[in-house]
């Protein structure tokens, strides 16, 4: 196992921590059993009924409990051309979007902000990611005038990175508070799937399996170095190192263009097959500089991006399923709300630590990884170190 000497070219004192998380949903919540009645009868696809049982069939084996959207049955009987397959709909869901998701990612900011306890005019930088909409001002803009940031706050946009966003703002964190002294970064994650949603097609098959997965939310981090005590900020998870790759003609895997109908998208069934075949090596490429090399014996925070590809990271890891216990909790009770997905795993796996009574934040382990996969096929490797419990919030 890793020693305090693997830490020394990390430079320990100045690793960028995670100091506080917040997450939001809109209030509409779907649950899963019932969706498939909803879905049909809001698209007028009652008529279809063999492509409702097959859908059903999949809501059946997607492992999800309940979703929350910003979607209801009103705005769809008010915007009818979202409910009309390759209907022209791009303006009506910009205009929804360009105003939603700042303001959800707003109520997420300021629940870390008050996790975090200092004012707001510490925080430095802003990374604000999401797949929703496309805005000039854009929502990074938005959210810092929403929250009151200082118009000197230094901000970053990260668009259209799908999945794998979250954890992508993760890695610019960690250089932006390693390399900026006093640095306080915040980052917000927020996704609503006004852009993607469709109805069912007999020709378009994938939107199936994302009409039965994907779902809205909010998350946000404050990350920041060393700690201020004597302030009470108090760390969750310091980042040790954080990577990025991707798996070789695996373009075509997951595709999403932007159209008049709002996101079309592709997802390929042999998607999990990839990344499980691929984890291993990113595995051994994140810790080997650290002398770890038994799985068993770290703590785990993976997006859930489906039942598929939780299962196929057990397998090929050789994991029992307690140690994604917390990406199944967030699939089953969230779904897949893309970027944000991964910070909820990443609060769920703190709180389940702190409820049950583990000595760290990371389930009572020192060491962990944190995973995010989305189109490319890109993923990201982030290494973690847990806190004690008797230390964080």
């Amino acid at each position: 196992m890793a020693t305090e000497n693997n830490l020394e070219g990390c430079g320990v004192e100045k690793l960028a921590t995670i100091l506080a998380i917040g997450t939001t949903n809109p209030p509409n919540c779907f649950y899963q059993f019932d969706y498939p009645d909803f879905y049909f009868r809001v698209t007028k696809s009652k008529h279809m009924t063999q492509l409702k049982d097959k859908f059903r069939r999949i809501c059946e084996r997607s492992t999800i409990k309940k979703r929350c959207m910003y979607l209801t049955e009103a705005m769809l009987k008010e915007n009818p051309n979202l409910t009309i397959y390759k209907a022209p709909s791009f303006d009506i869901r910009q205009e929804i979007l360009v105003t939603e998701v700042p303001k959800l990612g707003m109520e997420a900011a300021l629940k870390a902000i008050k996790e975090w306890g200092q004012p707001i005019s510490k925080i430095t930088h802003l990374i604000f990611c999401t797949s929703s909409g496309i805005d000039m001002p854009s929502a990074d803009h938005k959210l810092a005038k929403l929250i009151g940031l200082k118009p000197s706050v230094q901000r970053f946009m990260i668009y259209n990175q799908g999945c794998f966003g979250g954890a992508s703002a993760l890695r610019l964190a960690k250089d932006l508070a390693e390399n900026n002294a006093s640095a306080r970064v915040l980052i917000v994650c927020s996704e609503i799937t006004v852009a993607s949603f469709q109805p069912p097609s007999n020709t378009h098959l994938d939107i199936l399996i994302g009409s039965a997965i994907f779902a809205d939310g909010a998350a946000a981090l404050i990350v920041g170095s060393n700690p201020i005590a004597s302030i009470n900020e108090r760390p969750l998870f310091q980042i040790v190192s954080a990577s990025q790759t991707f798996i070789p003609e695996s373009d075509d895997m997951l595709i999403g263009k932007v159209r008049e109908m709002g996101i079309e998208y592709y997802m390929s069934r042999d998607l999990p097959k990839y990344i499980a075949n691929n984890i291993v090596q990113c595995m051994a490429e994140a810790f080997t500089p650290f002398g770890i090399t038994e799985w068993e014996n770290l703590f785990y925070v993976v997006h859930p991006g489906g039942a598929a590809i939780l299962k196929g990271i057990e397998e090929k890891l050789g994991l029992n399923k307690e140690k994604l216990k917390a990406s199944w909790h967030v699939l089953s009770e969230y779904g897949n709300m893309r970027s944000p997905t991964v910070i909820f795993v990443l609060n769920e796996m703190r709180k389940m630590s702190m409820l049950e009574g583990k000595a760290t934040t990371g389930t009572g382990l020192e060491w962990g990884v944190l995973f995010g996969f989305g189109q490319g096929l890109t993923v990201e490797t982030i290494v973690l170190r847990s806190i004690a419990t008797n230390t964080a919030p």
